[in-house]
C-alpha cells in the first residue's frame, strides 16, 4: 500500500476528508504528482468496483466537493456525474462504512 492508500484509508476510517493542497504537503507531493496517483487510483478503483478514493479530497473553492478534474475522469471513467454532489456522498458514504 502506497502513502497515498494509507491516507485515504486513515481518512475513510475515521470519517473525514482532505484538502487537496494539506495532502500534497502531508505526502510531500507537487499537486501535479497527486493529480496523477489519484486518478490511477481512481482507474484501479473503477477496475475493481470500488468506491473512488479520491472522492475524500476536497477542492479549494469546490463547497466540500472533489475538484473538478475528479468528475472529469470519473466521467471518463463512465460514472454518472450529472449530480456531482449525489456522486461525492455515494462514494464517501462507502469508504466511511468499511
Amino acid at each position: 500500500m502506497t502513502r497515498l492508500e494509507s491516507r485515504l484509508a486513515a481518512l475513510a476510517a475515521a470519517g473525514e476528508t482532505i484538502a487537496y493542497g494539506a495532502l500534497a504537503r502531508e505526502l510531500g507531493l507537487r499537486m501535479g504528482e497527486l493529480t496523477a496517483a489519484l486518478e490511477a487510483l481512481m482507474e484501479a478503483d473503477a477496475r475493481a468496483g470500488l468506491p473512488l478514493r479520491a472522492a475524500l479530497c476536497e477542492g479549494r473553492f469546490a463547497g466540500g466537493l472533489p475538484a473538478r478534474g475528479f468528475f472529469d475522469k470519473a466521467a471518463d471513467l463512465g460514472f454518472d456525474t450529472s449530480d456531482p454532489q449525489a456522486l461525492t456522498a455515494q462514494h464517501r458514504a462507502a469508504l466511511f462504512a468499511k
